[in-house]
C-alpha cells in the first residue's frame, strides 16, 4: 500500500452488535495513526464491542469499517492479519503448549503451502520473546506460568505478527498491580517504536498516564474524543460514570489523576 493516511483505521456511520441485538448504532470514529488510544467507560457501554468491530471479529450491519480507506471486509483474512492484530479479552493457551510455539503462532499470517517457516519468522519470534522479558522461559510450558508471564507470551504473539496496528481488548484484567504497569510501559514503548496501539482499559489514571488519545463511551455511544487534558474533567467523569472527583495532575507524569470524593463530602 503506497498511499499515506493520518488516519489508517475507522468506522464511517457503523451499527455494531451481536446476532440481531444492536450494541451500538452509528458510530463515526477515527483511531489516529501511531497513537496509543484507550477506550474507556462504564460497564456494558460498548468498550469491547467496538474494538471487536475495528478487528473486522464481528462486521457491521449497517456503514463501513475502513482500513487504510478500504473496508475491512473486504480483506482477505491473512492479509488484514498483516496489518492489524488483536489480543481478545479472554485466551485459552492449549494445553501442554511451550512458550515459544505459542509465540511463533503469530507468524500463522506469513506462513502458506508453499512459503514455510523462514528465519524472518524465527527472527520476529525470538524479538517477541526478547522484547516481553520471555527468552529464558521461551521452553517453559505455558501452563507453568503465573498469570502476569502468561499474559506477557499472549503479548509477545501478538508482536510476533508484526503488525503496525495492535488491538487488546482489557489487557490488565485478572493481573496485580504491578504487572498491569508493566504491561502498559511495555505497550507504550511499542507505540514509541511507531505502532499504534489500541486498547480498552477500566482504570481512568492508567488510560490518563499512558494513552494520547481517548474515545470515551456511554451507552453504546461515543461521548467525546481527544487527549487525556481534554477530555478528564470533573463534568465528565460525572457525566459518564456518575462519579463526584477532584481532577488532579499525576504527581509523576502530570496527566489528570482522577481523585474520587468521599461521600460525607457532599452531604
Amino acid at each position: 500500500m503506497t498511499e499515506s493516511f493520518t488516519t489508517r483505521l475507522q468506522m464511517e456511520h457503523a451499527t455494531i452488535g451481536y446476532d440481531k441485538r444492536t450494541i451500538s448504532a452509528d458510530l463515526s470514529i477515527e483511531i489516529p495513526d501511531k497513537s496509543f488510544t484507550a477506550i474507556i467507560g462504564p460497564n456494558g457501554c460498548g468498550k469491547s464491542t467496538l474494538l471487536r468491530g475495528f478487528s473486522r471479529v464481528i462486521s457491521p450491519t449497517a456503514g463501513k469499517v475502513l482500513l487504510d480507506g478500504r473496508e475491512t471486509k473486504e480483506y482477505k483474512p491473512k492479509e488484514i492479519a498483516r496489518e492489524l492484530g488483536l489480543l481478545p479479552q479472554t485466551s485459552i493457551a492449549p494445553e501442554g503448549i511451550r512458550v515459544a510455539d505459542l509465540v511463533a503462532r503469530g507468524r500463522a499470517p506469513y506462513q502458506s503451502l508453499i512459503q514455510q517457516w523462514r528465519d524472518s519468522d524465527a527472527d520476529a519470534v525470538a524479538q517477541a520473546l526478547a522484547a516481553t522479558r520471555l527468552t529464558e522461559l521461551s521452553a517453559r510450558l505455558v501452563d507453568e506460568l503465573s498469570g502476569g508471564q502468561r499474559q506477557r507470551v499472549w503479548v509477545a504473539m501478538l508482536l510476533a505478527q508484526q503488525t503496525p496496528l495492535m488491538l487488546l481488548d482489557e489487557p490488565t484484567t485478572f493481573l496485580d498491580i504491578a504487572h498491569q504497569y508493566e504491561l502498559l510501559e511495555l505497550l507504550r514503548a511499542f507505540n514509541r517504536e511507531g505502532k499504534t496501539i489500541v486498547t480498552v482499559l477500566h482504570d481512568l489514571n492508567q488510560a490518563a498516564r499512558y494513552a494520547d488519545h481517548l474515545i470515551v463511551m456511554k451507552d453504546g455511544k461515543i461521548i467525546t474524543t481527544g487527549t487525556p487534558h481534554n477530555v478528564i474533567t470533573t463534568e465528565l467523569i460525572s457525566e459518564v460514570f456518575g462519579l463526584d472527583c477532584l481532577i488532579a495532575p499525576d504527581p509523576v507524569t502530570a496527566t489528570p489523576m482522577v481523585v474520587p470524593l468521599p461521600k460525607h463530602q457532599l452531604e
